[in-house]
Formats: C-alpha cells, sequence, structure tokens
C-alpha cells in the first residue's frame, strides 16, 4: 500500500537527491565500438576523464589506466579519445599530447610532444597515421603523425582560425574537415573541406588538390563522415534553416539533400567530435538523431528509397547522443526526464543469432549514478511555448514539484533556469539540477529563450543584436504565462544560470527589480568590453554578432554591461566562480561583488580554487549545491 503524502510548505521538502549525491554522480562524454570486441566510453568523475574499456565476451568492464585525465583542451573540448579493433589514442589534459594504449593491456604511450593541445584524433583505415586538431600559441591546424609516434608531427592544413571534426576515407586515399575563421562561430558558417592523400618516402604522407565542397560564410556545415563503402561523403548543413543530413557523391560530385523534416538533426558545434548521425555497415543506411523541441529521437534512414522510420527504443530515453554504428548495433548516450545518464546500445540486426546482443534490444552498459531512486522521485519535464513580451514565441521546459512523500501548500516558489551559451538548448535530458530543487517543492521552468539552438536558424538568429534582451525579457514572460497558468507563486520567482546564463540573471535582476525574489549567479559575463578582450580564442569575436562590432557599437556594449548598472540590483544573488575561468575571468564577478558590498544588497559569493568555467570536482559541486540551499532557505522560503 502506499502511504498518504504529508502536507509541507514548499521548498522545504526533504529530499533524496543530497548534494553529495550530485557531487559523487558522473556523466558521459563519448561512447564507440573497437572492432567487435570491445565497447569503449569516457566517464567524466570529478575532475578527471577515464576511458573505461568493455570486452564484450566479459562480464565486467574496466578502467583503460589510472593515471591518466582523458580530456582534450581545444577550446570547449571535446574529441578526446578514438579507438582502432586494438587500441585507444586519446588525448592527455595534463600534457596536452596524444597517448596510444592498447585496449587488451599494455601501457601508454605519447605519440605527440607534449606541447599545444590536441583533439580528435583520427586513425588511418591501415592504422599507420593519425590526423588531429592542434591548437598552440594562439593558432590552430591539422596535423598528421604516424601512429608510433616515431616521426615528428607535420602541419598539413593551416590558415584558417579553426578546424574541427577530421575523417578518413575507408580506402585512406583522401580526408575531409569542417574550418572556419573569426568572426564566424561554426553555427554562423563554416565549410566543407575534402583533400587527397600523397604517400612520400621516408616522411609522413601530405594533403593535395584540397577544395571546398560546401558551406560558406552564412551557411553551418557539421560532422563529415564517409559511408563504409567509400562512394559517399555525408555532412550536415543548415542552407535550408534547418541541419539537414546531405550525400555528397565523390565519383559525380553531387550534392543530395536526404532529410527534410523541419527540425534540427544536429546540436550546435560548441565542442570538438560531436556525432548526430551514422553509417550502416552496409552504407544502406544511416541511423540519426532528430531533435524535436527539446527531445532527441532515434530515426533509421533507407538511403535507397529514402524512407524514414523512427526506431522503437524505450519512451524513457528523451535524449540521445554521440551514435555509433557497427555489426554490434547502435550505441548511445541516453539519457530521460526522468533516467539518469547511461550508455545503452541498441541491437540493429534482422538475425538475431548473429549479434551478441538479443533482437531488437536495448542493452544497458553503464550507469552514472546509482539509481537507487524510483523514476517517481523525479520530475518529468514538459515542452511548452508561450508569448513574449512583444508577442515572439519562445520554449521550454517545465518541470512541476515532485516528491513521493510530500504535497505542497498553495502555490510553489517558481526556479527559472537560463542555458549558457547563450547560442545553445536545454534537451530533455536528465537534469540533475532541475531534480534538485523539484523534490524539495520548487517548480522549475528552463528557458529555450528566443537565440537557442533547436528551433531552427531564424529562431537562432533573433539573438543577433538582441543578447541580454530576448533572453531576459522571455524570463519574466515565462514566469508570468506559468503565473496565468496558476502553476506557481509569482511573488517568489528565483532565477538561475551561468556563463551567459549568468549575464542573464544580472540584467534580469537589474531590468526588473523586486521581479525575482533571487538570483543565482554561476561565472556570469558583467563587462562585455573586457570580455571581448580577455576571453579565450574560441569566442574572441562571438559577440560582433551577439552585441555588434566595436567601436562602432560601444554605446551597445555599455548598454548590456551589467556592472555599470549594478546599482539598479535590489534583490538578494548568490554568485559563484571558478578561480581560473579563462572564459570568463574572475575578475568579471569580482567588480560585481564589490558594488554589491558598498551598497549593503544581500549576497554571497564563493570562489572555487583549481576550477575552470563549469565545476567539476566533487567537493566543488557538493559546496555549492549545500549553499543554494541555504541561500534559498534565508531569502525566499522564510523572507
Amino acid at each position: 500500500m502506499f502511504e498518504e503524502k504529508k502536507q509541507r510548505q514548499y521548498g522545504l521538502w526533504q529530499s533524496p537527491i543530497t548534494p553529495i549525491s550530485l557531487a559523487r554522480g558522473y556523466s558521459f562524454s563519448d561512447v564507440q565500438w573497437a572492432g567487435h570486441n570491445y565497447l569503449v566510453w569516457l566517464e567524466k568523475r570529478s575532475n578527471r576523464g577515464v576511458i573505461v574499456v568493455q570486452p564484450l565476451n566479459e562480464p565486467a568492464s574496466r578502467d583503460l589506466n589510472n593515471e591518466f585525465s582523458v580530456r582534450a583542451k581545444v577550446g570547449y573540448g571535446g574529441g578526446d579519445f578514438t579507438v582502432t579493433d586494438e587500441s585507444v589514442f586519446f588525448a592527455d589534459a595534463d600534457s596536452g599530447s596524444i597517448y596510444r594504449q592498447p585496449l587488451a593491456y599494455g601501457s601508454p604511450k605519447a605519440i605527440t610532444p607534449a606541447f599545444g593541445n590536441a583533439a580528435s584524433p583520427v586513425v588511418s583505415p591501415d592504422k599507420k597515421y593519425v590526423l588531429f586538431v592542434h591548437s598552440y600559441q594562439g593558432s590552430d591546424c591539422l596535423v598528421l603523425i604516424d601512429s608510433e609516434g616515431a616521426f615528428f608531427p607535420k602541419k598539413v592544413a593551416s590558415g584558417k582560425d579553426f578546424y574541427m571534426q577530421p575523417v578518413w576515407h575507408p580506402f585512406g586515399e583522401m580526408c575531409a574537415w569542417i574550418e572556419w575563421s573569426h568572426p564566424n562561430m561554426p553555427w554562423d558558417g563554416t565549410t566543407l573541406c575534402l583533400a587527397k592523400i600523397r604517400s612520400l618516402e621516408n616522411d609522413l604522407p601530405s594533403l593535395i588538390e584540397m577544395e571546398t565542397i560546401a558551406g560558406d560564410e552564412t551557411t553551418s556545415i557539421i560532422q563529415p563522415e564517409f559511408s563504409p563503402d567509400g562512394k559517399e561523403l555525408a555532412y550536415i548543413s543548415d542552407a535550408t534553416g534547418w541541419w539537414q543530413i546531405y550525400l555528397y557523391d565523390l565519383e559525380k560530385k553531387t550534392h543530395k539533400q536526404m532529410t527534410f523534416d523541419q527540425t534540427e538533426h544536429a546540436m550546435p558545434a560548441w565542442i570538438q567530435g560531436n556525432r548526430h548521425y551514422a553509417f550502416s555497415p552496409d552504407s544502406k543506411s544511416l541511423y540519426f538523431l532528430r531533435i524535436e523541441a527539446g527531445f532527441v529521437y532515434l530515426f533509421q534512414l533507407d538511403l535507397l528509397s529514402g524512407k524514414e522510420m523512427r526506431l522503437p527504443l524505450d519512451e524513457k530515453y528523451t535524449y540521445l547522443g554521440q551514435i555509433h554504428v557497427s555489426e554490434k548495433g547502435i550505441a548511445l548516450l541516453a539519457s530521460g526526464g526522468q533516467v539518469p545518464d547511461r550508455v545503452i546500445s541498441f541491437d540493429i540486426h534482422e538475425d538475431a543469432g548473429t549479434s551478441a546482443l538479443p533482437k531488437k534490444s536495448t542493452h544497458i552498459w553503464a550507469r552514472g549514478t546509482s539509481e537507487e531512486l524510483p523514476a517517481d522521485s523525479y520530475s518529468q519535464p514538459e515542452a511548452i511555448q508561450w508569448q513574449g513580451m512583444d508577442g515572439g514565441i519562445a520554449h521550454g521546459l517545465f518541470y512541476a514539484p515532485q516528491s513521493m512523500t510530500f504535497t505542497g501548500i498553495d502555490k510553489s516558489p517558481l526556479m527559472i533556469l537560463v542555458h549558457g551559451g547563450p547560442t545553445s538548448q536545454t534537451y530533455n535530458s536528465f537534469n540533475p539540477r532541475a531534480q534538485f530543487f523539484t523534490s524539495r517543492g520548487y517548480a522549475v521552468l528552463e528557458v529555450n529563450h528566443r537565440g537557442s539552438t533547436g528551433y531552427g536558424r531564424e529562431y537562432r538568429n533573433l539573438l543577433r543584436g538582441n543578447w541580454g534582451l530576448y533572453d531576459v525579457q522571455d524570463a519574466v514572460s515565462g514566469a508570468k504565462y506559468l503565473d496565468g497558468q496558476g502553476t506557481i507563486d509569482i511573488t517568489r520567482v528565483m532565477i538561475m544560470g551561468g556563463s551567459a546564463g549568468g549575464f542573464t540573471v544580472l540584467k534580469a535582476l537589474e531590468d526588473y527589480p523586486g521581479f525575482f525574489k533571487a538570483g543565482i549567479c554561476l561565472y556570469g559575463v558583467s563587462n562585455q568590453f573586457t570580455l571581448a578582450a580577455e576571453t579565450h580564442k574560441f569566442e574572441q569575436h562571438y559577440l560582433d554578432t551577439l552585441l555588434g562590432p566595436l567601436p562602432q557599437a560601444a554605446h551597445i556594449y555599455r548598454e548590456r554591461s551589467p556592472i555599470f548598472f549594478a546599482d539598479k540590483i535590489q534583490d538578494a544573488i548568490a554568485i559563484f566562480q571558478g578561480e581560473d575561468d579563462v572564459v570568463v575571468p574572475k575578475n568579471q564577478m569580482d567588480s560585481v561583488v564589490a558594488l554589491l558590498e558598498r551598497r549593503g544588497i544581500p549576497h554571497i559569493y564563493h570562489v572555487y580554487p583549481d576550477e575552470g568555467h563549469g565545476f567539476r570536482k566533487t567537493e566543488t559541486i557538493e559546496h555549492f549545491y549545500q549553499s543554494i540551499e541555504k541561500f534559498l532557505q534565508q531569502f525566499v522560503i522564510f523572507a
């Protein structure tokens, strides 16, 4: 029998989702099949990246090694490792070198010198060479090295500001990659390049006959991939206004659009190594991810007939990523609103007898948490949309308060979560932060404000020149919409965000003083002038589109810099910052805190040593959530 729920004030529910349980959970950033014998994935454990190897003929997995932290550091990271059927090639977080290590047994060996940073290694079909992205002293390029590390690395493509996602032709005769230059971001405009491989005696090969086959300054190209039979090169383009999948016939040199649904088939390329589709081993099908209102679904596309079919993956998985296909099936990172992060695979074989997995089954290989809580402990997000202040439509995900033990009294307080970027999106993945609040009796609205990805290029471009306007307005109008639905207490609304979302928090508290009961700002932007001057290379010209180029747009930079209007803040605010942040340096928050102290505004400020742009260490995350809970009880629940 079910026990009757106890009535208790919203925000004071005892929650089984504790700060330490959140801090000790870990996430996954990639998964790949390694031949017929292994599945390999990368776990983020505290501030360390660990490669895990699962032999398919053994019941237990093992860590690849105990010494290295695997993390590529080109830009925001990603492209941390690649595999062959017998080895792993990974980027070491400390040295920036690429290491090779056997999957079965054996020690890692550096194959590149320890200078700069490497990412996105890919191994040639004959396993003799490794192509990768390299960054050193602000200069990026494509580099080739032999897989044993006997030669000094050779620069094979340069001249652009950024390189991403190199791939080999299956016969080793050519390669492809993505490149672009300032002031573009990868969702603004990139090009897809193709080059032939020229072998040389007593030297590493070179690239010849380089050509651009797709993309331009206003078209975003993502993820090139050769078909296993070597006849075609697939890629994703937003030429139609949505990221769609295309095929390029290498012999006929013709392009063919393969998906047409007005939904996204890619996510913005903030990091290296994202995979949104994969060929079947026989080159007859594509397996791809489709994004609709924050939900991510798995589809199969028959390349001959053009027929699409959504695959019968369990409905509880509403977010999928890093698709990788082999004869063993489809490997994926997966989660859902009520399902914590997992590594799974889905069998695609017609004949179950040829597969290591049961026919049409889903296999769980790893879990990011202990999963001791039942699904009903978590709130199930709902995709919503509402009309903004000026009549425009905004999108988001709404989480109602959820507890198996308690029910609330009157209406619940609302926590508005603003994603970073700001050119990013909140997905219907498992969100520990949202569940931390809902399990304590808060409603949560994750705002995919105008300018977010996931809703086409037109929606994405709405933030151009409007950063600090639409993101703020859509947070406020979202709260008012929910108030009109009778679901929340409009007198107890809070706003929280990190990075670009932290900037939105500061602007919201300034532009709408008294509307929010409190704000929580993580490593937020306070001064657009110093951000433009001090941020890392990847975003050096990001503000050119969000606000306008300097010096012409100097007046806009001043209007959108919270530091110049911090005297308008009157609501309590909690600020958190990593001491080693190179994206939004610590001085951005120091200057805001100094003004808050001078004016006597209620606030807390925590600076975490050895943390950068985003928190990784277990002790940091535990303290962060403990601090938030105390802050909200003092300034919202008991105020």
